[in-house]
């Protein structure tokens, strides 16, 4: 298995080079341009506290495209209810930090450490990631965060405190996507959570093609609003 060592410069070796895991690469850095490169590559950076900047571009890719969502029909009910309030970017970095915070029943450890949480709320300023909020009673219960370019949102973590306001979120982001004419939703690797919305497996080599002309559109850069 060949894994690349990253240099200062702002470049990746092709995705297809990746381990059998999906690890391609180690080292480099956190910064907005790095992270923008991987990311038009089907990159994302994985790893945990104590370890060196790890890049992965898993093979098969999990993806769920806006017009195949599939909503069933006890949450249809459940969102007609507007249980909660959803913003969009009202929130980001208590996003983060919310799903930074260790799982109920899960080990303490996160990838979203420290330096992840510096370098997304740059890409946040910078106006190219994004977090959906659910509030109940003014309390923050739920959200998501991840990353646009062009019109393909690279979803990275979600977080709920109470019962369905998770799937609340995500589908009512992925419908606001839709109206935004967004290609696909990168959801990384399985995830059978998400599987239950549409969300499906397609070879890397299909995704970097969808990708590759995707990233080319136009990318709705600054705050956005529903």
């Amino acid at each position: 298995m060949t894994v690349f060592l990253l240099s200062e410069e702002i470049s990746f070796p092709s995705p297809l080079l990746a381990s059998a895991e999906g690890l391609l690469a180690v080292g480099g850095d956190l910064s907005e341009e790095r992270l923008l490169l991987a990311y038009q590559l089907g990159i994302f950076p994985w790893y945990s506290s104590g370890e060196p900047i790890l890049w992965w571009s898993p093979d098969p890719r999990l993806v769920l495209f806006p017009s195949e969502l599939h909503i069933s029909r006890s949450l249809r009910k459940t969102i007609k209810k507007n249980l909660f309030h959803l913003t969009i970017d009202q929130a980001f970095h208590q996003v983060m930090a919310e799903c930074a915070a260790p799982r109920k029943g899960k080990a303490s450890g996160t990838w979203i450490v420290p330096e992840m949480m510096m370098a997304y709320n740059r890409l946040h300023l910078s106006g190219f990631a994004h977090s959906v909020e659910a509030w109940s009673d003014n309390e923050l219960v739920g959200g998501l965060y991840g990353v646009a370019i062009g019109r393909t949102f690279f979803g990275e973590s979600m977080f709920s405190r109470v019962p369905n306001v998770s799937k609340v979120v995500l589908v009512t982001f992925v419908e606001y996507l839709k109206r935004r004419s967004f290609d696909m939703i990168d959801c990384q690797v399985r995830n059978e959570h998400l599987r239950q919305f549409g969300a499906q497996e397609i070879p890397r080599t299909r995704f970097m093609d969808l990708l590759a002309k995707s990233v080319q559109r136009p990318t709705d850069q600054g705050k956005w609003a529903f």
